[in-house]
């Protein structure tokens, strides 16, 4: 059994352990399962094994050569590849050799990863109060959107975009008339066990126990179907094991008419990142 909190962390410091790889450009050899394809951006998320000297056994997303076909790879296949790691960290796949293509689903499970300008979709979500909501409902405000889950053991992962969240929040409330024309909502990934109840309990703890900022910031779950259906539309990754969540990490800004404005794949950006972005966008419409 892979120990999670290992294979969490090792993905959060990914880009730190890349650099530290040395002054010529070295590769590494690897089996894995394909868990999906992102045509739009060339990457394979990938489960694989152990690759010593560089990754632990993971679930995560890789960029693939530009010079590699990946017309003949689906997800469910069984790969060998190989990443090249160059002396500035950037890693990418430059060998992928389908090795076995019978676990290969019906259907191609091929993620549909949303591009600025596009409209995002408009599922339903529950939030801490047992109200049900939609996307569209925040329609005429600018939205920052992140994916958390309340149990998340690490503190550079969850807790740290609900701290981030709150920053951005305080920094909102300064000035009415943009708190009015603003939005925040959490995404639980966790819907077997973040229920209403449960984020109606995690929340006050960064809205500095001001219940009545849950009409600015909803803490919400969906259904599994709609979970995925945003995870693929921001390419959120996330597997659950050992009663615990592996998982990437997204935030995004999504504009008045509905439409993605701008996203953050890690959480090294900062409140102040967030809120000039937003008030950019409100800039923007006067």
């Amino acid at each position: 059994m892979r120990n999670l909190a290992v294979r969490i962390f090792l993905f959060a410091c990914l880009f730190f352990a890349l650099c530290s790889c040395g002054k010529s450009d070295r590769h590494y050899d690897f089996k894995a399962r394909v868990v999906s394809k992102v045509s739009e951006t060339h990457t394979l998320v990938v489960d694989h094994e152990n690759i010593p000297g560089f990754m632990a056994a993971m679930t995560m997303p890789y960029p693939v050569a530009a010079n590699v076909d990946l017309s003949g790879v689906e997800a469910g296949d069984r790969i060998a590849a190989r990443v090249v790691v160059n002396k500035d960290g950037d890693y990418e796949l430059t060998k992928v050799a389908v090795t076995d293509s019978s676990h290969r689903q019906k259907e191609v499970n091929e993620t549909r990863q949303l591009f600025p300008g596009e409209e995002i979709p408009d599922v339903e979500l529950v939030n801490q109060d047992g109200k049900k909501l939609r996307l569209s409902d925040s329609r005429g405000k600018t939205v920052l959107l992140t994916f958390i889950y309340t149990r998340c053991p690490m503190p550079t992962f969850c807790p740290r975009l609900s701290s981030l969240f709150a920053a951005v929040e305080k920094e909102l409330a300064k000035d009415p008339k943009e708190y009015a024309r603003t939005r925040l909502i959490s995404v639980s990934i966790d819907p077997k066990f973040d229920s209403p109840p449960v984020l109606r309990k995690y929340g006050p703890a960064y809205l500095n126990g001001d219940e009545k900022k849950f009409e600015h910031w909803s803490f919400t779950v969906p259904t599994p179907e709609n979970l995925k259906k945003l995870a693929q539309a921001f390419a959120l990754v996330y597997e659950e094991e050992d009663n615990q969540i592996a998982h990437s990490m997204s935030t995004v800004l999504i504009g008045p008419d509905g439409r993605l404005i701008k996203e953050w794949n890690v959480s090294d950006w900062i409140a102040t990142d967030a809120v000039a972005a937003m008030r950019q966008v409100e800039n923007a419409k006067n």
